[in-house]
């Protein structure tokens, strides 16, 4: 079957199209045939290497996709060959607290596919059947494909800040895959959106998504504009996942008892703080990983049913993984890349 793998850390050139033998699954397994996998910035920064995160070698990247199920595993039920699902993104031992409440991502076993395991760039992948989440009637597999992640990860971040009805929320890069997601999540539980776009098309979608207006991050006086909008007070949360490039400004524009709530930094990985501007508007910055996989049904309603939907820039094919990825680290995409093992 064909893969696409990195042996060593490095650039989009070190993503390697190779062939290997095809998985078998074992007890409470299931063999998918991927039929799409999305592209996330989870993947470019496991193949540059992250500070401080070891992973062996050779390792299979993408965390999140739709398949077909094409061999059941002994001992699984409520599946069935032939079958379309959704593979989640996490992993756990599933024994945990947090497990048996579908709070997975707080359990201290917690791991994500492609990074502490291989992952979806992959024709075939055996799964523990519980990972298997049936895919509603009416979704594409590109489109579906592009949903896991970002909007538990939007979920989570919106859980952690404690997002309430009519509250203002500002999301930082509302037309990537998180922003998207937390576009349309904080304005479901009732709060005023206002976001961030780079381009004229970035900002035009973030408003089809639902908010209310959208600023150009690249103007330096984007914080000012922001501030107008909320009269001077500024915004109850902000969604951070930039980091250096927007950071300064996002603590600035925060009111009173704001919250900061951020889950990566396309932009690096170390950012500063003024300690009186903490205390004095008694602000808290947080942080955010993942969200609850018992989340997924409901999220997958909601796109089922058209209330929320994922948006797809562009459908490649596997053997193009490393042009994916340059577009990506380019922030040459509105939405999400999605690869199609086996094309």
């Amino acid at each position: 079957m064909q893969v696409c793998r990195i042996h060593e850390h490095g650039g989009p050139e070190v993503l390697r199209l190779e062939r290997i033998d095809r998985p078998e699954p074992g007890p409470g397994e299931v063999l998918v045939r991927v039929l799409a996998v999305s592209v996330n910035h989870l993947d470019l920064w496991v193949r540059r290497g992250m500070p401080g995160v070891k992973i062996p070698f050779p390792r299979v990247l993408g965390c999140d996709g739709v398949g077909e199920i094409a061999a059941l595993g002994e001992g699984v039920r409520g599946l069935a060959v032939g079958q379309r699902v959704v593979v989640e993104p996490g992993m756990s031992s599933g024994k945990s607290e947090f497990d048996r409440a579908g709070q997975d991502h707080l359990s201290d076993d917690y791991g994500i596919r492609g990074e502490h395991g291989d992952g979806l760039y992959s024709e075939y992948v055996s799964i523990e059947a519980r990972y298997a989440l049936p895919l509603p009637d009416g979704l594409e597999p590109a489109q579906a494909a592009a949903a896991p992640l970002v909007f538990l990860t939007a979920w989570g971040l919106l859980d952690r800040a404690q997002v309430r009805p009519g509250e203002t929320v500002l999301v930082l890069g509302g037309a990537s895959g998180v922003g998207s997601a937390a576009i349309q999540l904080a304005k479901s539980r009732g709060a005023r959106v206002l976001s961030t776009g780079g381009t004229s098309a970035k900002r035009q979608l973030a408003l089809e998504l639902g908010a209310e207006a959208v600023c150009d991050q690249r103007d330096p006086q984007w914080g000012r504009e922001i501030k107008r909008l909320t009269e001077g007070r500024g915004v109850d949360v902000v969604v951070e996942h930039i980091g250096p490039a927007t950071w300064d400004t996002s603590m600035r524009v925060l009111a009173r008892r704001g919250r900061l709530v951020t889950c990566g930094g396309t932009t690096g990985p170390k950012v500063s703080l003024l300690l009186p501007a903490l205390f004095i508007k008694n602000l808290s910055v947080l942080g955010s990983t993942m969200g609850p996989r018992s989340a997924l049904p409901e999220i997958f309603a909601q796109l089922a049913a058209g209330t929320w939907r994922t948006v797809v820039d562009e459908v490649l094919p596997l053997s193009e993984a490393r042009r994916a990825h340059e577009r990506l680290e380019a922030s040459d995409v509105v939405g999400k890349l999605v690869l199609e093992p086996g094309k």
